[in-house]
This record gives structure tokens, C-alpha cells and sequence, in this order.
């Protein structure tokens, strides 16, 4: 999928689903899925963003809304151009002893975090947001899934964070990765939410909103 080039929205007839992400999980996601969709980046850095008291749930929830808003005020401010019908945000975290474990940013921190999670079990949780762009209507939910890393050697957890496969990651790891490179993981709930976006609850949802809205949408 491209980036959205908003200087050409009236270029030709868009996919009904835009993605306010340029994460390529999310993307293969969608597209093993079926769905067509075009994939921007929303045009901040929520990694700069600190949770406050609240519900780790409703923290994913207002981070993949304030995603799929920040596109869709972009596609606003764009006008006069066709443009998808839904815009699509998503946010991932992990869950370790009630605390949230976000994206790391760096070596030491995604090698603490693979080490505080090995030998035991953590909570993902990932907040999913819609919005129409007709209406600004949105449809918010959280699907959350409990995974059980193995044991790691302080040898494995080093040469996994010397390989880089940690960056842009909650958690520092990706579900599918991990499982083919062997690593003692097992999992319960949707492995889709583990990887950043539930595609069983999403699609279920997806549905009578695609259907009710068919085609693009005139923004001007």
C-alpha cells in the first residue's frame, strides 16, 4: 500500500478503508484479510505521549482514536476530493504486572522489556478505532489477548536486540517473528491482536459498515 498523496484524492476512486498507520503488520493484516485499503501516516509520534491514571484499555482506545482522527482532519482540511469512507486507527500495548509496556526506543529498553517478560505470562491489548468520514461517527473497541513467553538465555535476548527485530514493536517483539525464529511462545485470544490489529472483531465490525457505506466519499 502507498502513502496517501492528498493532492491527488480526486485522481481516481480510493479504497473504502483508509489506515492511519504506516505499520506493514497492520497492513498485511488487512490485506491477507481481503481488505482493500490505502495506509498513511497519521502525522504524529504517540510514543512522545505519557498515559495519565486511566484504564490501560481506554488508553489503546484514545490513542488509536486520536490516530484515526488526526487522518481524518487531515483528509478534511485536504478537500474537495473523493476519499475513503472509514478511517482506521489502532494501538497495541503490553501488560506487565498492571503496568503498560509500549514501543521501546531504545537497545536497553527493549532488552529490559524481553527480559521482564520471559519465564512468564503478559497481557496485549489493542485499542481500535473507526471513523466515518462523512459524519465524523466513530465506533471504538479493545480486544485483548494473554501470552506466555518461555524461558530465554541472557545469550538469546542479546542477540535478538543486536538483530534491531525489536524496533517499532510493542513489546519489543512481533507474535508471528517469534514463533518462526522458535522462541518458547505460546498464546490465548486472537494471535491478530497480539500483532497489532484484531482482525476477527474488526472484520465482524467491518461488515455492516462497508456494506452501508460502499464507495468513497465527496469531503469538501
Amino acid at each position: 500500500m502507498s502513502e496517501l498523496n492528498t493532492s491527488a484524492l480526486g485522481a481516481s476512486t480510493p479504497p473504502a478503508l483508509m489506515l492511519a498507520s504506516r505499520s506493514p503488520r497492520r497492513t498485511s493484516l488487512l490485506s491477507e484479510a481481503g481488505l482493500d485499503h490505502q495506509a498513511g501516516h497519521p502525522g504524529f509520534d504517540d510514543a512522545m505521549l505519557v498515559p495519565g491514571r486511566v484504564e490501560p484499555g481506554v488508553w489503546v482506545a484514545s490513542l488509536a482514536y486520536l490516530k484515526a482522527w488526526a487522518k481524518w482532519r487531515e483528509l478534511r482540511r485536504a478537500g474537495g476530493g473523493t476519499v475513503p469512507r472509514l478511517v482506521l486507527g489502532a494501538d497495541t500495548a503490553c501488560l506487565v504486572d498492571g503496568d503498560l509496556v509500549g514501543t521501546p526506543t531504545s537497545p536497553e529498553e527493549a532488552r529490559g522489556m524481553i527480559a521482564r517478560m520471559a519465564g512468564r505470562q503478559h497481557d496485549v491489548i489493542t485499542g481500535v478505532a473507526l471513523i466515518e468520514t462523512a459524519s465524523g461517527q466513530r465506533h471504538l473497541f479493545v480486544d485483548r489477548a494473554t501470552v506466555t513467553l518461555g524461558t530465554l538465555s541472557p545469550a538469546q535476548i542479546d542477540e535478538y536486540v543486536a538483530s534491531g527485530g525489536w524496533k517499532g514493536k510493542a513489546g519489543a517483539y512481533n507474535l508471528s517473528e517469534r514463533v518462526d525464529a522458535g522462541w518458547p511462545i505460546t498464546w490465548e485470544g486472537d494471535p491478530t491482536t497480539i500483532m497489532g490489529l484484531p482482525m476477527r472483531e474488526l472484520k465482524r465490525r467491518l461488515g455492516p459498515l462497508l456494506s452501508d457505506l460502499a464507495g468513497s466519499s465527496e469531503i469538501g
